[in-house]
């Protein structure tokens, strides 16, 4: 049985990535910097019937990250496929972002995800196994956004570690593909609303509104959508593709 570990897993994208995977028989390890969420979905794996083991770190503290894949191997017996999902949105024009801000967000999304990509691959090769990195871009990666100036750079640059890393573990049976949600319907979102709002006048809603109403597909985006791809790109049917960064977003951004 295949096991995959999950950043950011105690909520929105996470949560549905992992009871996705559970569902297809992955056992799932889950990383967050709180205890309760991740615990909460533990449950929920186990009640699918999958294992479950959680560990809290931070994804921007490298040496975190190399335990929880360590923890991951111990406690579940085994270490397939890596998702670098945890991630955070900062809304700002970019005339008010400062170095703590960049600091901040630079860290968790992209330096989580070059430890993450790092941690992996030292234990798949260490084991002498082939494996799957999988990590979270955005529509962000692909078109940059008024006042999401910093959180499109952060997008950007995991499009470019996804391409590089693919070209440096081929050799190694090692995949490493991103996909590129657009919007979806979790607490983040909810968030950059308001922060749209507090900044631009508009009414609290009007901005998700607006953005979901330039989907193609008519509405916004879920985890389960989310979790549906990742299930493609964490099973056999994608073993193929490498270096790829895929919009999922229900036709917003087109390339």
């Amino acid at each position: 049985m295949s096991v995959a570990l999950i950043t950011g897993g105690g909520r929105g994208i996470g949560r549905g990535i992992a009871l996705r995977l559970a569902s297809d028989g992955h056992d799932i390890a889950l990383v967050d910097l709180n205890a309760g969420p991740i615990e909460s979905v533990a449950a929920e794996v186990r009640e699918i019937g999958s294992k479950a083991a959680t560990f809290v770190a931070d994804v921007s503290d490298r040496d975190q990250v190399f335990a929880a894949v360590d923890h991951t191997y111990e406690a579940l017996g085994g270490f397939d496929v890596m998702i670098n999902n945890a991630g955070i949105a900062q809304v700002a024009p970019i005339d008010d972002v400062r170095p703590s801000d960049v600091k901040q967000i630079w860290g968790v999304n992209v330096d989580g995800v070059l430890w993450g990509i790092q941690a992996a691959a030292a234990k798949f090769m260490a084991t002498g196994q082939t494996g799957k990195i999988i990590n979270a871009s955005s529509i962000a990666g692909h078109d940059g956004f008024a006042m999401l100036g910093v959180y499109s750079a952060t997008k950007f640059a995991v499009r470019a570690l996804t391409q590089a890393a693919a070209k440096e573990y081929a050799a190694h049976g090692i995949t490493v593909n991103a996909y590129c949600p657009g919007v979806v319907g979790t607490d983040m979102w909810v968030t950059i609303d308001k922060r749209f709002a507090e900044l631009t006048g508009a009414a609290e809603g009007e901005t998700y509104d607006k953005f979901v109403g330039g989907i193609t597909l008519g509405r916004a985006q879920t985890p389960e959508d989310v979790g549906a791809f990742v299930s493609y790109l964490a099973g056999p049917d994608s073993d193929y593709m490498t270096g790829q960064a895929v919009l999922i977003d229900g036709g917003l951004v087109f390339r």
